[in-house]
Order: structure tokens, then C-alpha cells, then sequence
């Protein structure tokens, strides 16, 4: 995967992409990142990229020319017959999600841009970008951490990334419910227990349990994520099970 960021601030991403399992993507030659500060395709004489906004008020807004002349540059190098993706970070944009990072872990290119000031020229989000994100409902000072954000969320789920395959295939949001609980040694840490099932031995019977206690997380925790949800009748048995342990 080839991953382009457009900012007007490369420093912010001095170092992130050394470390943990963004280093190893790199390593594994599973992912080549690309930060660019598209500050360099201004195109006059002091390299401006912003400028107010007709029709008055607060704050300045990202010229179009720069952006639209980067991206199209990215995509004139990257040389590849299907199309990249190419994101806005942005507080009106979709609300970023794990079904999210599944669907942009199968493209080849991606494109983020990270903007500063008062918001993008709309022509921008009309002719450039293909997403919108939104990481969250508050506002940063700029695109660069959300960028990062699903970056990171995007590169782990590439193949041969993880070290085990089926990592990512149980974490919280990818089967719809919240993680299971997880103990690792000592089983008996002063006076707190690891579950007697999972020293069983038993698989089977630490399959159920897993799935009962990542329904009861849910449950607890985030119940709305029932309603997108469709579960097994086992596990519509199981969520039956639990609901009694609050009657």
C-alpha cells in the first residue's frame, strides 16, 4: 500500500512511522509512506496557501491550487490504472469507524489531506476527495493527529502485518461487539484470579465463555452497538444468559 499525507506540517510526523507496527509494515514492505507538504506546489511567489473567505468572516480557508495540483502530482507518480482514494480529515466528515479501516485496508493508494485554518475551498471536497473523516465530534487544530489516527488503524489490518492473522479478526468494533476480557500469568496475582475456565484446558468451553463476556461488555458498555448487529442464535441465547446476571 502506498500512503501519501498532505500537510502543511511533516514534522508532526517525524518518528511515528518508526515505531511499533507502523516500523514493521515498512519493514515487511507492506506499506511505503509518503509525507509531502503541499506548501511546495504554491504557485506564487510566497507560497501561499490560504487566503479569507468571500463573503467575510473568521479564520482563513485553503486555497484549491495547491491541494489540487499535489494530489494530481501523487497520482501522476504512483502511476496505477485504479484510482487512490484520497481523504479529508474534517469535523463534517463520516464518522470514522472499524468497518471504516476494513474497507480502506484493501485499497493501494490513499491519500490524506490534513488542512489547517478556518476549513478547505469547497471545490476541494467537490472535485478532489473521495472520503470524509471525522474521527471524533470535537474539533482539532488540524487534520495531522486524525490522519494518524486511521493510519494506524489501516496499516495493522494489512496482511502479514501482525504477527498472528486472527489478532485483528477478534478485536473490539471488527465482530460488531466489545473485546472479551483477557488475563495473562499469574493465575493468582495477589488475591485476584484468573478465571477458572480459562485454565481449564477446556477450548470449547473458553470459546463460550469469551463470547458470553464480550456480549456482557457490550451490553454494559456500549449497548447501542446492538442495534447494527446481527447476532447468532447462540449468541441470542447467550445475550439471554447474561441479561439475567441484571434482572
Amino acid at each position: 500500500m502506498q500512503i501519501d499525507i498532505l500537510t502543511l506540517f511533516p514534522e508532526m510526523f517525524s518518528g511515528v512511522f518508526g515505531q511499533s507496527i507502523l516500523q514493521k509494515a515498512t519493514e515487511k514492505s507492506a506499506v511505503h509512506y509518503n509525507v509531502v507538504n503541499f506548501r511546495e506546489y504554491a504557485d506564487n511567489k510566497h507560497s501561499t496557501v490560504d487566503d479569507y473567505p468571500y463573503g467575510g468572516g473568521a479564520g482563513m480557508v485553503l486555497q484549491p491550487q495547491p491541494i489540487f495540483d499535489a494530489v494530481t502530482a501523487l497520482k501522476e507518480q504512483a502511476n496505477s490504472k485504479k484510482q487512490p482514494r484520497v481523504i479529508l480529515l474534517c469535523p463534517q466528515g463520516e464518522r470514522y469507524g472499524q468497518k471504516k479501516a476494513e474497507e480502506l485496508a484493501k485499497e493501494e493508494h490513499l491519500i490524506f489531506i490534513c488542512g489547517h485554518y478556518e476549513g478547505y475551498d469547497e471545490r476541494i471536497r467537490e472535485h478532489v476527495v473521495t472520503d470524509e473523516i471525522s474521527i471524533g465530534d470535537y474539533v482539532l487544530t488540524g487534520g495531522e493527529l486524525g490522519a494518524m489516527v486511521v493510519v494506524d488503524s489501516v496499516v495493522r489490518l494489512l496482511p502479514e502485518v501482525l504477527g498472528n492473522q486472527e489478532s485483528h479478526m477478534k478485536d473490539s468494533f471488527s465482530t460488531g461487539l466489545l473485546e472479551h476480557p483477557h488475563y495473562t500469568r499469574p493465575a493468582d496475582f495477589r488475591g485476584l484470579k484468573v478465571p477458572d475456565v480459562l485454565l481449564s484446558g477446556n477450548h470449547k468451553l473458553i470459546e463460550e465463555w469469551r463470547n458470553k463476556e464480550a456480549l456482557r461488555r457490550t451490553l454494559l458498555r456500549r449497548p447501542d452497538l446492538f442495534e447494527n448487529i446481527q447476532l447468532t442464535s447462540e449468541q441470542e441465547k447467550w445475550l439471554k444468559e447474561v441479561k439475567k446476571d441484571y434482572e
